[in-house]
């Protein structure tokens, strides 16, 4: 959420931000009527206050006195009167601009690119090269199914479309993965592991920016009965660890002192894909549940830039690590999520496919989520606390990189050949060939 004094006293830069991401800037249109309604509501009333203030003086001299009281009263019953109706107006006033200002997206660092949509991102480096194969590609729902390990068909049946069922070396590759991830995120990263809960609250999801904008992106349970307020004790099923984890420190101060800190999180996410029908539905590219390993830090404002720097390099270590060939692209403004003020996104290379496809989208969020959820820290002798900056990326979502090796990794004769770095993870297994359905390893 943005600063009420910011949007202030920068309307205008804030309406041309905007306008760069594509939004309405019309939504401010009424930001400085509402604004001076509620300062002029305010400052009256404290001008009425004074007033009765000074009349209650008067009235207990006259009672003493043993004179009339009863116009005095009768003023300060009416200055009353006008005083709560003057705060009644600031109090409606504060909540459309405070309705106004949730609404509004984060804005784009200067140092965003403009544009629409994803065409308009600029790649800012390639790593590696796509491999060349004496034989066709194929992609992963072929590659997978006729091994045996990726089953499409039976996830449907007992859950419907978008689930896929892991079996044999496929279910053990996932494991692996996660714990590759979260090993060297742990060990050489200086990420601290924790596992959260996965169903979460609404204020939870207010704080990190999906409520309530992005509600029907959301899986809500119905134990408490439909969504219409936020609340403590109602439940909905994590899009992103990032949710969990950014909310550990909600309504708290934190200390900074010893520098950033930084969580991974290995966990299940589940999303409606609500804008997303008719669009890969072949595949693990778009699944209504899937397993990521999130990184999420929390830093000082002057520290945020060059934390995201390191966040995004430590995400793309793991791609390195299993040899995939990718590309960090710097999101344009039209295309970045809507709590980030600057996203890197890593695309990995999938021949079976002839494209790169997002694997990680690494964010600085600056204060904007810190503010809804209040999560400030406060140097020592510092007057006041502040807003801490909040920062995440995947490192990385486990699904796709699963895909990504089995299409970078196949082998003429259909198998896939295991990535050194996996086959301690793996059991020694440095190939998966056909498995038989049912039969251990």
């Amino acid at each position: 959420m943005l600063d009420l004094a910011f949007v202030r006293a920068n309307l205008p830069l804030v309406e041309e931000k905007l306008r760069a991401r594509g939004a309405d800037d019309a939504v401010l249109a009424d930001f400085a009527t509402l604004d001076a309604e509620r300062r002029t509501a305010i400052t009256e009333a404290e001008t009425l206050k004074a007033q009765r203030n000074a009349l209650s003086a008067e009235f207990g001299k006259l009672k003493r006195e043993g004179a009339d009281t009863t116009a005095i009263s009768e003023k300060s019953n009416s200055l009353k009167a006008q005083t709560e109706a003057l705060e009644a107006a600031a109090s409606a006033a504060d909540d459309k601009l405070r309705d106004l200002l949730v609404a509004l997206p984060n804005l784009p660092q200067d140092t965003v690119p403009e544009g629409r949509s994803e065409h308009d991102n600029v790649c800012f480096k390639t790593v590696g090269h796509p491999p060349t194969f004496d034989f066709p590609a194929k992609p992963h729902w072929e590659l997978g199914v006729d091994l045996g390990i990726l089953d499409f068909d039976r996830a449907a049946k007992i859950s419907g479309s978008r689930f896929v069922v892991h079996f044999g070396s496929g279910a053990r590759l996932e494991r692996a993965l996660a714990n590759f991830m979260l090993d060297l995120h742990t060990r050489e990263h200086g990420y601290a592991e924790v596992l959260p809960p996965t169903m979460v609250n609404s204020k939870s999801l207010f704080g990190t920016g999906q409520l309530p904008k992005f509600a029907e992106d959301l899986f809500h349970c119905d134990d408490k009965g439909p969504f219409t307020e936020l609340a403590d004790n109602d439940h909905w099923l994590i899009p992103t660890a990032e949710v969990p984890v950014t909310n550990l420190f909600r309504d708290e101060t934190i200390d900074l002192t010893k520098g950033p800190l930084s969580f991974c999180a290995y966990t299940s996410c589940y999303r409606s894909e609500a804008g997303s029908y008719g669009k890969d539905v072949r595949g693990m590219i778009r699944q209504h549940q899937f397993q990521k390993v999130e990184l999420v830090k929390f830093t000082r404002p002057e520290d945020s830039a060059i934390q995201h720097e390191q966040l995004t390099r430590d995400a793309e270590t793991v791609l390195e690590r299993l040899g995939l060939p990718y590309r960090r692209m710097l999101l344009c403004t039209g295309d970045m999520g809507f709590s980030s003020s600057k996203t890197y996104d890593l695309e990995v290379w999938l021949p079976g496919q002839q494209t790169y496809r997002e694997i990680s989208s690494c964010s600085n969020f600056e204060s904007f989520q810190a503010r809804r959820a209040n999560i400030r820290f406060k140097d020592p002798g510092a007057k006041k606390s502040e807003y801490v900056h909040t920062l995440n990326g995947s490192g990385l979502a486990v699904g796709r990189t699963y895909l990504a090796i089995l299409e970078n990794y196949q082998q003429a004769d259909g198998s896939i050949r295991i990535p050194d770095v996996l086959v301690p993870y793996m059991a020694g297994e440095t190939v998966i060939s056909k498995q038989q359905l049912g039969r251990a390893l």
